[in-house]
């Protein structure tokens, strides 16, 4: 038995079937119910209609006070919530680098939010996005991955909905429900009305902002423009004057009042007018003028140097209708340019004068610059730029082994960033002669410290050698011929002393001639050298001391320590007071000449030289002996020629004389 059959037996009297009245009676009442529940639904459907026109009112309202994007998305999250009665929702919009990205949101974890970030079902060009549900995500055909990561934030349907600006795909909004959700056709269209309300105020918001730093961006320019001290101007397409800065007052010294309107060759001095031509027709072809260096003049008719970067000025269709013009003075720069030419010609001009080989190089020492000199030192014109290090064609070391050019004084300079003194060299000629030289390269500094170059002078020593060699020979003649003096007065001493009766005669030719054989090792020392100004201690003490072990052949004279540097005018005083100290000692201090010796030093400390004898004698007292002995006296003599002390000890016998040391 069916509803309507139960429902007709209940109504009819017992023991009777329902009778037509009662059937029709029972199709109203279903009717009636049914109209009923339409009722409803219809009611129930008003009401949210009602509530999403509601939220969508509000929602306009909200947009028309928003004064910020927060506003924006704020204004949108709660239009959303409230017109699709969703539990949750988002708003994303795409990034400089067309990502999705969160701009607001509600009731969404961290978590959640990092997890989907970025994902679009669009993409970025897609021309008309359509909305995209999901009524149930457990049975929907998103990945596995992405629906346990919504099923964790307790999402069980959500819908995409595309905002669009500018006719464009700018991002999206998302409503979430917490349990399956069926979206109708009319929840869909108040969705993407939704959209279109949240695209406009977002795009007005940009676009006031836009405008706003617009405006300050134009206001910089008018402060930047008002303060600058560089003259900046305006001008249509017939050159005439339609702006002009505080800048332009004080360099050309006229008005805005007295140059606007004005056209811009008033500036121009005679034969500069045809530049002006030139200059608009290149602006009309959209060219700009960088750093275009010129003449103009002033109010008062005072010219200037001025450096020029003109600009084209389009309007809002991009057609050129005029030009900007930068003009900054640069007669200090122009002023000092010339005096640096000015300089550098004086320069150029004085090292091609000095009669010295000069030349430069950059950092990499490639040659930036040679004089004539140079050319005739070398015998050969350099390649600047090409050759390195120095101009000549071959080097070699003194001792003429070949000296690599990347080796040479001036590659150790630049390399080493210091300037190299000292050093010589010989530089071959393509002709093959040679010329010693001595180098003085320098390096070159900026500001910064920054080696930049360097400098290098080649003095050519060629006749200083000639005159070494020639002195070298004249020392080598007088060296011969005072030791030929010498021995022949030493000769003639000694056959004097033999012949001679007396023997106060003999012994004082002996001790002259003793004092001619120390003065003649002096000299052999002295002019054995090179340098005849000075020679070291150390050859001169042995050369003494061995000539007079030859003239005292019983005498153990032990020759010790010598340091320091002698000048040749105390060489022959030395020897001869070194002869009188030693022939003493042996005379006087040495009982056993075969056990007992004679020791001699001469030593240097603190600018000053000291020559010392001892011996193992009792010694003996200066005062008492220096008026007795004339070889004393002879010794004291000597040593105030040479401004120095003579002091004598006893036990150890010891007689040294202080003296002053040469002077290098």
């Amino acid at each position: 038995m069916n509803i309507q059959q139960r429902t007709a037996k209940t109504l009819s009297p017992p023991g009777q079937s329902a009778t037509p009245d009662v059937a029709r009676a029972l199709r109203e009442r279903r009717l009636r119910a049914r109209e009923e529940r339409l009722a409803v639904k219809a009611e129930q459907a008003l009401a949210r209609r009602s509530q999403e026109q509601a939220a969508l009112f509000h929602f306009s309202e909200k947009l028309q006070y928003a004064t910020s994007l927060p506003d924006v998305y704020d204004a949108g999250l709660d239009a959303i919530l409230a017109a699709l009665a969703c539990e949750r929702a988002s708003i994303l919009l795409f990034d400089d680098s067309d990502a999705m990205r969160f701009v607001g949101w509600r009731g969404l974890s961290d978590g959640y939010r990092m997890a989907v970030e970025g994902h679009s079902p669009w993409n970025r060009d897609e021309a008309n996005p359509r909305p995209v549900t999901f009524e149930d995500i457990g049975v929907s055909a998103l990945s596995d991955a992405l629906k346990e990561t919504i099923a964790q934030e307790h999402i069980a349907a959500v819908a995409f909905i595309p905002i669009m600006i500018g006719g464009r795909l700018a991002g999206k909004f998302m409503a979430y429900y917490d349990r399956p959700h069926h979206f109708v056709e009319p929840e869909i269209d108040v969705a993407l009305t939704l959209a279109r309300q949240l695209g406009f105020g977002i795009a007005r918001l940009r676009t006031e902002q836009a405008r706003c730093a617009a405006e300050e961006r134009a206001r910089q320019l008018v402060s930047i423009v008002e303060s600058s001290d560089d003259a900046i101007i305006s001008k249509d397409l017939d050159g005439i004057i339609r702006s002009w800065n505080p800048g332009a007052e004080r360099l050309f010294g006229y008005t805005a009042g007295e140059a606007i309107g004005k056209p811009v060759t008033i500036l121009f001095p005679p034969g500069h007018e045809d530049e002006e031509l030139g200059i608009l027709a290149r602006i009309a072809r959209g060219e700009r003028i960088h750093h275009y260096e010129t003449v103009r003049r002033r109010k008062d008719g005072s010219l200037l140097d001025i450096s020029l970067t003109v600009s084209p000025v389009c309007d809002g269709t991009g057609r050129i209708v005029g030009a900007s013009k930068i003009a900054r003075d640069i007669t200090d720069r122009k002023d000092a340019e010339r005096k640096l030419r000015e300089s550098e010609q004086r320069l150029t001009e004085l090292l091609a004068a000095i009669p010295a080989a000069i030349y430069t190089t950059d950092a990499q020492g490639k040659i930036t610059y040679f004089n004539q000199a140079a050319v005739e030192f070398s015998g050969r014109t350099p390649t600047l730029g090409s050759d390195e290090w120095c101009v000549t064609w071959k080097l070699f070391m003194p001792d003429g082994t070949p000296l690599p050019h990347d080796e040479c004084p001036m590659a150790i300079a630049l390399r080493e960033g210091r300037a190299v003194r000292g050093a010589e060299a010989v530089a071959e000629r393509p002709d093959g002669t040679r010329v010693p030289f001595i180098p003085f390269p320098t390096p070159l500094r900026d500001a910064f410290g920054r080696i930049t170059g360097a400098i290098n002078m080649l003095v050519d020593i060629s006749e200083r050698r000639q005159a070494e060699t020639q002195q070298r020979l004249l020392l080598d003649e007088l060296n011969h011929r005072t030791k030929n003096n010498m021995q022949m007065l030493q000769s003639l001493l000694f056959c004097a002393a033999r012949t001679a009766h007396s023997e106060e005669a003999r012994k004082v030719l002996k001790e002259a001639s003793a004092r001619i054989a120390a003065m003649a090792a002096a000299q052999r020392v002295l002019y054995g050298r090179s340098d005849a100004s000075h020679f070291a201690a150390e050859e001169f003490l042995p050369a003494v001391c061995e000539t007079i072990r030859q003239l005292l052949p019983d005498a153990r004279i032990e020759c010790g320590i010598a340091r320091g540097v002698l000048s040749n005018d105390v060489a022959m005083p030395l020897a001869l007071i070194l002869n009188e100290l030693l022939t003493n000692a042996v005379k006087h201090g040495v009982k056993d000449h075969a056990r007992q010796g004679v020791r001699v030093n001469l030593t240097g400390e603190g600018g000053r030289l000291a020559l010392c004898v001892e011996d193992d004698g009792e010694g003996f007292d200066l005062e008492e002996v220096r008026k007795t002995s004339s070889g004393l006296q002879l010794v004291l003599g000597l040593a105030r020629q040479l401004h120095g002390t003579l002091y004598v000890t006893k036990n150890p016998s010891r007689a040294c004389l202080d003296f002053p040391a040469a002077k290098i």
